[in-house]
């Protein structure tokens, strides 16, 4: 299975160990050439308008609009924002996944926190979910499912073949959801 990771900046490394762990070598995307024949793509959490702004630089925008509307793609964070159709106070920039979404909505830097998340798909113990000035999904399509939820609020969501989570999986020891991405990327490579 080849999995690219978004690695214009932001957590690109830390997702490309985690696959490592779980037998996957990540590839590193940076051109739209980077995207032919990948079986997922992860948009990685970051600085969404820096992750805009050199992505529309390097003709990776259209490029990546294009590829998530055939593959999976996961958005964590800053790539939640990028992959939302409706973003508080500025235009969408991929608009793949049918949400709205406000930056910033569980505060600032020094309010980072790490939340116990129930994710019933998951199976067995919590998620450690790790917030840094995370998104807050404002409202989804019935069309997406809600994987889990903090203080009422969506923060890990499944829409046919892509996943998006509020929260960064990467920075923790658990793989649970880079395997579960890997299994929408395993039951998407089986259709024709």
């Amino acid at each position: 299975m080849r999995i690219g990771i978004l690695a214009l900046q932001g957590a690109f490394a830390e997702h490309r160990e985690t696959l490592s762990l779980l037998g996957v070598r990540a590839e590193l995307v940076r051109t739209p050439g980077g995207l032919e024949g990948l079986d997922g793509l992860i948009l990685p959490g970051g600085e969404s308008t820096s992750m805009r702004r050199l992505a529309a630089w390097g003709g990776l925008d259209g490029a990546l609009r294009d590829f998530g509307s055939v593959r999976p793609v996961w958005g964590v964070c800053a790539g939640l924002i990028l992959m939302a159709r409706r973003v508080e106070d500025e235009e969408p920039f991929a608009g793949l996944m049918d949400m709205a979404v406000a930056r910033n909505a569980y505060g600032r830097q020094n309010e980072s926190f790490v939340a116990d998340l129930r994710l019933e798909r998951l199976g067995g113990a919590p998620f450690p979910g790790v917030f840094i000035r995370a998104p807050r999904v404002t409202e989804a399509s019935p069309d997406a499912e809600v994987l889990a939820r903090h203080d009422g609020w969506p923060v890990a969501l499944v829409q046919g073949f892509l996943l998006a989570t509020s929260f960064h999986p990467e920075l923790t020891p658990d793989p649970r959801m880079h395997a579960f991405f890997l299994q929408l990327c395993a039951a998407r490579a089986a259709l024709p």
